[in-house]
């Protein structure tokens, strides 16, 4: 059985929560800044998984009467949240390492934080690894967005990892907090790619130039049949495609010529193009334009 988005998101929720645990326990065992910086992190990841995990709930809810191009949206919004909580983490974990900084302090057991950091990051490792395969597979912007939160978090725990190692070889206890702050750096900049994203589906911004041209391409090869196509929108919602397109057909095109044509080139666009929605408007050609339903060129007018 494929996994599916809720799954996912569910097994994320689980390994957040167990790097939680671990991760506080070490941080009391060593007096570990960065490793308490690490658990901040983890603590606010778990609460941007449930957001996720809540938006893609209500993103597979279908249309209803107040919501007639469903609720895709969800997903954005979660995303933009999730966003949000990392850049929180950042801040939290930035001011935290600068009071160690000033006011200084011991890392006690070195060796027992190396450890548990080495299996915080094997265990987040595959876990956002999963989610983001089936975020892919599902073209989820929520499940990506946790995925991605969740890479952050391996990255932070290895800078956390080096930290140690070096605290370990040289002593240098200072270098502690130094990591923290670098983790900060490395959790704000995937706080701002992933806002940006997030924001994008919001907005309604058109779809990929790759995407457009899989459109195009599939109109211009019914070439044959029609005469032109224009006013081309795109827009995503989540994980959802929608499409609308004005398609020029030859004057004396019947109506169930014309409605046959609508339907198959909505069957190969959604064949490209997963989670699509499509809708054409046929307009006869006016006799005006230069190209005509038998030359090899379609008029393609924006």
């Amino acid at each position: 059985m494929p996994a599916t988005k809720e799954s996912a998101a569910k097994l994320s929720i689980f390994a957040v929560s167990l790097l939680i645990v671990m991760k506080v326990a070490a941080s009391i065992i060593t007096g570990s800044i960065a490793i308490r910086a690490d658990a901040i992190h983890s603590a606010i990841d778990l609460f941007g998984v449930i957001v996720g995990y809540i938006g893609i709930r209500i993103a597979g809810k279908p249309p209803d009467e107040r919501h007639p191009f469903g609720h895709g949206k969800a997903e954005n919004i979660a995303g933009v949240v999730i966003a949000g909580l990392i850049f929180i983490a950042a801040g939290t974990i930035a001011y935290q390492a600068i009071q160690r900084l000033i006011v200084g302090g011991a890392v006690e057991l070195v060796t027992v934080g190396i450890y548990v950091t080495a299996a915080a990051i094997a265990i987040n490792l595959a876990a956002s690894w999963y989610a983001l395969r089936v975020a892919r597979a599902t073209d989820s912007l929520a499940l990506e967005a946790t995925a991605r939160d969740m890479f952050a978090d391996v990255l932070s725990s290895g800078a956390v990892l080096v930290g140690l190692i070096l605290v370990r070889l040289t002593g240098i206890t200072i270098l502690d907090p130094i990591v923290a702050l670098l983790v900060a750096v490395i959790i704000a900049r995937t706080a701002y790619l992933t806002m940006k994203r997030s924001f994008g589906g919001l907005m309604d911004i058109k779809l990929p130039r790759a995407e457009e041209d899989a459109i195009i391409d599939c109109i211009k090869e019914h070439g044959g049949q029609l005469v032109g196509f224009h006013k081309i929108r795109t827009r995503k919602a989540g994980s959802q495609r929608y499409i609308d397109f004005h398609l020029v057909v030859p004057k004396d095109v019947s109506v169930e010529r014309a409605h046959k044509l609508c339907d198959d080139l909505e069957r190969e666009i959604e064949t490209r193009l997963s989670y699509t929605s499509v809708t054409i408007h046929v307009e006869p050609c006016d006799g005006e334009c230069e190209q005509c339903s038998t030359s090899p060129d379609l008029c393609q007018r924006t």
